[in-house]
This record gives structure tokens, sequence and C-alpha cells, in this order.
């Protein structure tokens, strides 16, 4: 069996805890292609005008997959209790996907997170793999060597990061969620134009997310969204160390239009990018403003502000 998967969205969150578990199953797991303007293009045919740029990705992802696997993978998280309050757009996911893709030949699966309802994480998959065929306990092992694997993922990425501060040079952390930080289409421009300005890109997902998760609140004690805790965390961590911050956002996001605006109030005495992405955007203009934001920080590192 061939478990398609979109590169979009929660992918770049778990993308090693869910490979990982399907193939401690012995299924094939199938990527989509990294994203291109075709997806955009397809994606926003499936979308809503509302619909924020990475969900019409996620849809244009799930159309390239049709035919070339025998299942896509959309899960439903809710929630990882009272303090883990995800996008309500993730608990919508799968009812929309299968919705949108009806007259389609895709056929989806899907599993409950929600721990306010009692459904943990380690449930949910453990009860997705009895559905694909699995013994209990072959699922339950497969989850847990996935869980594994994603912490050590993590570890890595962290470890990466603390030897790009130990270099010499601008440091400029990106503050945005994983999936809008590193799909090819987005958010990888933006890291490529930076090191070709010879400056040092540090990501937010980069960090201990349960360290960020409880230290958020040293910035702002009101953010209600797990994800953006942790990017509030993030700069916490790494303000005394950076030169200048730069705020990702895909438009219309609303829990990063606010969080944004909360980020410019309180974090003072850095420089601050406030990038908003949409379909109509070019290059060029991005990188226009990339230039200029560097340069205002060399100017202040030379003049010591």
């Amino acid at each position: 069996m061939k478990i398609g998967i979109p590169r979009a969205l929660l992918y770049y969150r778990f993308d090693t805890l869910w490979r990982t578990f399907f193939q401690e199953l012995g299924f094939e797991t199938v990527l989509s292609p990294v994203t291109d303007k075709t997806i955009l293009d397809e994606g926003s045919r499936y979308s809503i005008d509302e619909n924020c740029l990475s969900s019409k990705l996620f849809f244009g992802h799930i159309a390239v997959l049709e035919g070339k696997c025998d299942a896509v993978f959309v899960p439903r998280i809710a929630n990882y209790g009272k303090e883990g309050i995800m996008c309500t757009r993730f608990e919508a996911l799968y009812d929309t996907a299968v919705n949108t893709f009806r007259d389609k030949d895709l056929k989806f699966i899907t599993c409950d997170v929600d721990l306010q309802e009692k459904k943990t994480e380690e449930a949910a998959f453990t009860s997705l793999g009895i559905e694909l065929g699995c013994s209990r306990e072959k699922s339950l092992g497969a989850y847990r060597a996935a869980k594994t694997a994603d912490r050590n993922s993590q570890e890595k990425k962290i470890r990466y990061q603390e030897q790009q501060l130990e270099k010499e040079g601008i440091k400029i952390l990106i503050v945005g969620h994983s999936y809008n930080l590193h799909d090819e289409y987005i958010g990888r421009p933006i890291i490529k134009n930076l090191y070709n300005l010879n400056a040092i890109p540090l990501l937010a997902d980069a960090v201990d997310l349960d360290w960020a998760r409880r230290e958020y609140t040293a910035i702002c004690k009101d953010v209600p969204w797990m994800v953006n805790r942790e990017l509030v965390g993030a700069i916490h961590q790494y303000r005394d160390k950076i030169d200048g911050l730069i705020l990702l956002t895909a438009f219309p996001c609303g829990p990063d239009s606010m969080l944004n605006e909360m980020i410019i109030r309180r974090v003072k005495g850095l420089p601050i990018l406030n990038l908003l992405l949409d379909s109509q955007d070019g290059n060029a203009g991005i990188e226009t403003r990339l230039e200029s934001f560097v340069d205002i920080i060399r100017f202040r590192k030379e003049a010591h502000i």
C-alpha cells in the first residue's frame, strides 16, 4: 500500500514522525513534489479566496497526488491539551479535503488528535495502524519508534542552529511556521537570499519546543495558539544573539497577523521586517526588501547603534 503525504502544512513539523510511522508498519510513503507555481495555481483552483496561501498550497499538493498513491494521509489535529491549541484549520483539514476532492480518484485516511477529548497522539496513531490492518502491538511500536526519530530530528536541527550562531556575521531570525519557512516556493528563497547577502539566517522552529512553550511569557502572556507560543519563545531565546527579525506570514493568516503586531510592539531594539506573502508576490520585490533590511542592519552595526 502506498500512502501519499502532501508536502505542505504540518508535514514540515511532523515529517519524520509520519514517514517513520508508516515505514515501521511496512507501508511505502509517497511525497508530493516540492512546491512550484503549477501546484500553487492548482491549489488556488480548489480553494476559496479567504484561504491562506499555505492552505492553497496544501490543496495543490493533494491534487498532484491523484493516481500516485492508494490513500492520502490528512490527520485531524485539534489540540494537544488546554495549553496546546492549534489553528482551527487543522481540525477541519481532513473533512475539507474529503469534501473538496469528493469527485476525484482520491481516498483519504486520518487520525484524530484531541487531548481535550482524551484522544492522545499515541492512541490516534495506534488506532490508525489497526485500521490499516496491523496489530495493536505493532502499531504502538511503530508510533514509539517514530516519536524517537522525531525527537532525534529536532535535536539535530537545534545542534545545526547552534553551530550557525557561532559564526561571524549578521544573524537574522526568521519567525514563521515551519510550512512557510521550509517550503521551496515561498520560504526557502528568502533563506537563500539572506545567504547571498552574506547574512546568517536562523529559524524559529529550530529550538527546544517544550522550553519555548514555557518561556514565551517573557514577551507576552496572551498567546492562545501553541505554535505561535513556540515562535515567541524562540524570539525570547535568541533576541540577545541576533541582529534582526524577519516575520514571515502567509496572507491572510489571522493568528499570525495578531502575533506579528504584538511582536513589533513588544520587541524593542531590534530591526524587524514584516514579510506578508501572497500568491501575487514575485521574488524581485522580496529580494529588494531583504537587501535594504540587511543594509540597515549592517549600518547599525558599523555605527554601533
